[in-house]
């Protein structure tokens, strides 16, 4: 086909005729992200800084980090006149917005207190949360009682079969659950479980599921000013990790739905006494024991830990201290299953558990060398116990306090 030439104008009968030459780059275009994260990279390593060797979305300025999420971005270090030398060097480059102290990012509201602690909160998302399920009014009154738990602990949600098809009757169920999971991301690990256990009903939802996802909106009623407090300590890694064998089988559904026989893991993974990462997830293969899904829910973790202290090291090397003093990057785990533990300190063969693949041993290494320790916890103190399964309300109440300071 022939390009268009300059002032040529085109009809939509020519459409065969012509093809367009795009000569810059289109918002909401494909390859626009990667086209803009291209441009950007190569204007900061002509202004001297340097990539991250481990996150493409970190760069190095001397004693400043550099953080990039698409357009939005963080500045972090111990140096003011620093910061203010680098905001100058990039406001020649780009059109930038100087958005002052750390307050508000991508919609996570962050107050710094006298004492140093950090708290996280959302609560603009969890109103429009709130209106979207019609439990608030605009007049700012709740129209529903509020609850403890976000998840009644002697129901299973299942894909209920027989139930009565909801057909977002009262609200959008997957716009809610869409909202419900960025909230769960950013500041809410204590709704994990919860949203995880009804985004897997977004295809053929019934009256029931909609009901559980009401349930999570009374809880958050509640707690809407509620979010996660950090406090940071003089310490590395620490990662709680727990699984729940095939806890969401059910005789009725079975049949249906044969993912029920898969177990449900949670891991949080907290930094300098912080939780900084968190997951409530289905296993992908289905575990024969209890001591395989505990094993398998370890090796996950740890994917996700790893990177992270290699991250921890690359940070301590170019010359940005994290802590108060330089502190050993090292990862202290938590699981409640002896049997785990043993499979991950002892390299032995064993007739119940050498069918397991060898991607999930992948970690044993670092056990040997001693960056990674595994310690036994009793199932009372897991933290993460409540990522793998609803609890009553006593339980959850104390793990809550521990994971997110409330």
């Amino acid at each position: 086909k022939n390009l268009s030439m300059p002032g040529t104008k085109i009809t939509h009968d020519d459409k065969d005729k012509y093809v367009l030459k795009l000569v810059k780059n289109l918002y909401g275009q494909k390859q626009a992200g990667k086209v803009w994260y291209d441009h950007l990279k190569k204007k900061l390593i002509e202004l001297n800084f340097i990539q991250s060797k481990l996150d493409d979305c970190v760069f190095y300025y001397r004693t400043t980090i550099f953080l990039v999420y698409t357009d939005d971005t963080i500045l972090i270090g111990p140096n003011t006149k620093e910061i203010e030398k680098i905001i100058k060097m990039l406001s020649k480059n780009f059109k930038i917005e100087d958005q002052g102290n750390l307050n508000d990012y991508l919609g996570v509201h962050i107050e710094r207190k006298e004492d140093g602690t950090l708290e996280m909160t959302q609560p603009t998302l969890i109103l429009s949360i709130l209106k979207d399920v019609g439990l608030w009014e605009n007049g700012g009154k709740n129209k529903a009682t509020s609850r403890t738990t976000p998840a009644y602990s002697t129901t299973i949600l299942t894909i209920d079969q027989e139930g009565e098809d909801f057909n977002d009757k009262d609200f959008n169920y997957r716009q809610v659950i869409g909202k419900l999971l960025y909230l769960e991301k950013s500041t809410r690990p204590d709704i994990a479980c919860a949203i995880h256990l009804c985004a897997r009903h977004c295809i053929k939802t019934k009256v029931s599921h909609a009901l559980a996802v009401k349930r999570i909106c009374r809880y958050l009623l509640g707690t809407k000013d509620k979010g996660l407090i950090l406090k940071p300590q003089e310490e590395s890694f620490d990662c709680w990790v727990d699984a729940s064998h095939a806890s969401e089988w059910s005789s009725k559904s079975a049949i249906d739905d044969p993912n029920t026989a898969r177990s449900r893991m949670g891991y949080t993974i907290c930094y300098a006494g912080c939780p900084m990462l968190w997951a409530s997830k289905m296993q992908t293969e289905i575990a024969l024991s209890s001591t395989e899904a505990e094993y398998i829910a370890l090796s996950q973790s740890l994917r996700e830990v790893l990177p992270l202290m290699a991250l921890m090291r690359e940070v301590q090397e170019r010359g940005v201290q994290a802590n108060t003093r330089p502190c050993r990057v090292h990862c202290k785990v938590f699981e409640d299953n002896e049997g785990a533990i043993e499979i991950a300190k002892v390299p032995k063969m064993r007739p119940r558990t050498k069918h397991l693949n060898i991607k999930y041993h992948h970690f044993r290494e670092e056990v040997k060398k001693g960056t990674v320790s595994i310690y036994h916890v009793a199932t009372g103190e897991q933290m993460a116990d409540m990522l793998t399964k609803p609890l009553d309300e006593t339980l959850f109440l104390k793990h809550r306090k521990k994971m997110m300071g409330w």
